[in-house]
């Protein structure tokens, strides 16, 4: 049997005034969405902290992307745990 093997894209996107390329099995325009993403945040961040060093605010973003990450995960498990139990009921 022939496996189908994942493209991989190389893109080369700008965040915080630098370059990067990107490689990922993503399509070109989600990594690019991404990019611009983080970039978007991070000058949130210095917006905020005019002084901070560029290292700075790149882990301050990514404090900040983790805790909403985290969140999000909190109340997509809460949801399921939510359906499971509506689900045991109606079947009961």
């Amino acid at each position: 049997m022939g496996e189908k093997k994942e493209q991989i894209n190389k893109v080369t996107v700008q965040i915080f005034n630098e370059e990067y390329v990107v490689k990922g099995s993503e399509e070109p325009d989600y990594i690019e969405m991404l990019a611009s993403y983080v970039d978007r945040r991070m000058r949130m961040v210095q917006q905020r902290n005019v002084n901070l060093s560029t290292t700075k605010v790149a882990v301050l973003t990514a404090l900040n992307l983790a805790d909403e990450l985290n969140k999000l995960q909190e109340d997509y498990d809460e949801l399921v745990k939510t359906l499971e139990e509506e689900r045991k009921n109606r079947m009961g």
